[in-house]
């Protein structure tokens, strides 16, 4: 007996990327068949993360709901509202009484960290001849019996601006070195931040002009005094206007929602489908712009990026994620497996999903990097994908862009990248794997976090 063709499950033609219309079985481009395209997965449910089947718990973490679509939060679960359990199946001992939660211990954003350097530039004596006209003003009011004269308020020079290069010339305001012309970086031309056990690192790359990634980073802690970990990485799409914009509203609303509603008791993965909608919403108001800068550039696709993002606490991890940027988990017992926790919105993972191509037949093609889903006013259609895991036993997570995984795209060789280390020293080991890629040609730009598992307590940080 013969079937019906399923419906489009996708936005658009896997093969020639026309947009397609709900309902629609054929291309109506070129003709594809679209019934050997498999629906999209809904959003996984908790998984054990140990390389076996999910742990027979019986405990399905509830997936995020949306808001009510007015600007209200949807109704949320505590964590505690849940039985959890260990790694061997047995009920968990209720938690003991905890002070109140403490707040976020670090406002999410980016900032530029340089070392501490020593002044080269020490306050000058003062002007001999101020000094002289001063004090021919004291004798002459002192001859008159009159006060002598307040002395003019001291108003130090603003701090001149040393070349990177040269350590010698004055950086000029377009940001060119005047002594040996060299231009000088920008600030978010490489970002470092470390917030208590976490870090992340981000840099242009040796081929863009610009760095379009940006990055938020925090600690909180739940309702009943547990640490919770914070990380989201956003890419901008070059493709479309003001990317770097796009990559740093949304990296900024994402980790604010994150870290305002977790210490409120909202169940983490409500909160990342929540932040994940917060950072849309920030995007998509770029793209309001005068009606004066449309017509100079009518032809300009709206601002847009990718976002992927974790939370950890002690014993679940979520993650978040719209793109093509990805989660890894790598354990600290390196003898068991990695794992990829994310699958991209991609033109390539749309060709593997279909049984069109294989992953390294996919990914070798240069549509491969095509992306089905992102953050801005012209996207397609928004499907914020979250999944809880529940990991039984300590590890990383690595969160990172594209710039970072084209270069240890599968877990095994992301696992043999990052340093034995990093869950100590989360800060060195985001420097390391910056520099991995960036050895590796740096043809993009490269952002990564790393969050140990489980979160550390409140206080604890690199070594």
């Amino acid at each position: 007996m013969s079937q019906m063709p399923q419906q489009a499950a996708v936005p658009k033609c896997p093969s020639c990327e026309e947009p397609l219309e709900p309902g629609d079985r054929f291309c109506g481009a070129c003709g594809y068949d679209l019934s050997v395209v498999p629906a999209r997965p809904e959003d996984s449910p908790t998984l054990a993360v140990n390389g076996a089947a999910p742990a027979p718990d019986g405990v399905d973490w509830p997936v995020a709901r949306d808001s009510d679509g007015h600007g209200r939060p949807a109704p949320v679960h505590a964590a505690a509202e849940l039985p959890g359990t260990d790694s061997g199946g047995s009920p968990l001992p209720p938690p003991p009484e905890a002070p109140p939660a403490a707040p976020a211990a670090s406002a999410p954003g980016v900032r530029f960290d340089r070392p501490d350097e020593p002044d080269e530039y020490p306050l000058q004596a003062p002007d001999p001849r101020l000094t002289a006209e001063r004090d021919a003003a004291e004798r002459d009011a002192a001859a008159q019996g009159a006060a002598a004269p307040a002395p003019a308020a001291h108003v130090e020079p603003a701090a001149e601006k040393v070349c990177v290069a040269c350590r010698a010339g004055r950086v000029d305001d377009d940001g060119y070195c005047e002594n040996c012309g060299h231009a000088q970086p920008r600030e978010r031309d490489h970002m470092e931040q470390e917030s208590g056990p976490i870090a992340a690192v981000s840099d242009r790359g040796l081929r863009h002009h610009r760095n379009e990634d940006a990055f938020s980073v925090g600690c909180t802690a739940l309702p009943d005094g547990a640490p919770a970990s914070v990380a989201i990485v956003c890419d901008g799409v070059s493709s479309a206007t003001r990317p770097d914009d796009a990559s740093l509203a949304a990296s900024r609303a994402a980790g604010e929602s994150l870290l305002g509603a977790l210490p409120r008791g909202t169940h983490p993965q409500q909160a990342m489908h929540d932040a994940i909608l917060a950072a849309s919403h920030a995007v998509n108001a770029l793209a309001d712009e005068p009606a004066t800068a449309r017509e100079q550039a009518p032809h300009q696709n709206a601002p847009a990026c990718t976002l992927v993002g974790a939370v950890v606490t002690a014993g679940l991890l979520v993650v978040g994620w719209v793109g093509d940027s990805r989660v890894y988990w790598v354990p600290a017992d390196r003898s068991t497996p990695p794992a990829r926790l994310t699958e991209d919105d991609s033109w390539a993972a749309q060709m593997v999903a279909a049984g069109l191509m294989n992953e390294a037949e996919a990914y070798a093609d240069e549509r491969a990097h095509a992306i089905t889903g992102w953050l801005g006013a012209d996207a397609y259609e928004l499907e914020p994908h979250t999944a809880s895991f529940k990991p039984d036993r300590p590890g990383l997570v690595v969160v990172c862009t594209d710039g970072l995984w084209n270069y240890a795209e599968s877990a095994e060789e992301m696992a043999d990248a990052v340093p034995p280390d990093a869950a100590a020293r989360p800060l060195h080991g985001a420097r390391v794997l910056v520099g991995h890629a960036l050895d590796g040609g740096g043809h993009d730009n490269v952002t990564v976090a790393l969050l140990p598992f489980p979160a550390p307590p409140q206080g604890a940080g690199s070594a």
